[in-house]
């Protein structure tokens, strides 16, 4: 799901950006949901592999999309959309995840345990027999995850720190003279975003109540 939601993420800034006059990721191959054109080995395989095993937040990161702002005809206007792209869709495709759960509780008999099991699982619980759930069960668990794993690259992305999306959207609105303090940041963006992310927790904070709504509307809706 990881690798699909990056790629998506990707495929968003590229699309728009050809779009809006910049055919330049278009002419490279990225308005593609093809993993290998969109994913980095570090972002998308190894910095995961390493949240799961040491207990921090999954997050990573696919290959930047490369955007050549002089093709758009505002500039300001043309670059918030193409970066903003990215963390609408995956915010997006965790509604979509959402409303198939929504249904699935809804239209199939038992759907409800369903999706309680499945939220169960996700969360790491690991006392329910497996073997014995229902055929729909990998489905749910599946869209469970697609909810966990796109809000919380939307979320990631908004960070205002280089080189995330937040970071690209902020500079848009900055003085100048502030935009030049902000880019001489950028080459510690990945150290502040380790201390941030891993040891203040603050996605967490932010996540976190994110995460109980979309579990509200799934409880109450």
């Amino acid at each position: 799901m990881l690798c699909f939601a990056l790629s998506l993420h990707e495929c968003a800034h590229a699309w728009t950006a050809w779009r809006l006059g910049d055919p330049t990721a278009y002419m490279l191959g990225r308005v593609t949901l093809n993993p290998f054109k969109q994913l980095d080995p570090v972002g998308s395989v190894v910095l995961p592999i390493i949240s799961m095993f040491f207990g921090v937040p999954l997050i990573g990161w696919a290959k930047p999309t490369p955007v050549t702002t002089r093709n758009f005809k505002k500039y300001k206007r043309d670059s918030f959309l193409v970066t903003a792209a990215g963390p609408v869709v995956n915010l997006l495709l965790a509604i979509l995840c959402l409303v198939l759960l929504l249904l699935t509780k809804h239209v199939f008999s038992g759907g409800a345990d369903l999706v309680d099991t499945a939220a169960y699982v996700a969360y790491g619980n690991s006392d329910i027999p497996l073997a014995s759930l229902p055929t729909l069960f990998p489905l749910a668990l599946l869209l469970y995850f697609g909810i966990l794993t796109n809000v919380a690259l939307f979320l990631f992305n908004l960070i205002p720190i280089p080189p995330l999306d937040g970071s690209r959207i902020l500079r848009l609105y900055l003085p100048y003279k502030a935009t030049q303090v902000y880019d001489s940041i950028g080459m510690y963006g990945m150290i502040l975003l380790y201390f941030i992310v891993a040891r203040m927790h603050v996605l967490n904070a932010i996540y976190t109540p994110v995460l109980r709504l979309f579990d509200w509307l799934l409880i109450r809706l």
